[in-house]
């Protein structure tokens, strides 16, 4: 990475990010550059069916699909 950008972010989404995905990771910021290159790696397309449809349905309850 070479730079960083600012994203402004509903405050009730993020609050329900932490309490559901947040423990492992050590910053919210953390968590979400997590996500985020998670869903743009080449392997993506090699996840599984099952993994593919609960990262979906967990997007589309957040409100990003």
């Amino acid at each position: 990475m070479t730079g960083k950008r600012q994203v402004s972010l509903p405050e009730e989404l993020c609050a329900r990010l932490e309490r559901e995905f947040g423990k492992p990771f050590a910053s919210f910021e953390d968590l979400l550059v997590f996500v985020m290159q998670k869903l743009t790696q080449e392997q993506a397309g090699e996840m599984d069916e099952a993994d593919r449809k609960i990262l979906e349905q967990r997007l589309r309850d957040l409100g990003y699909m």
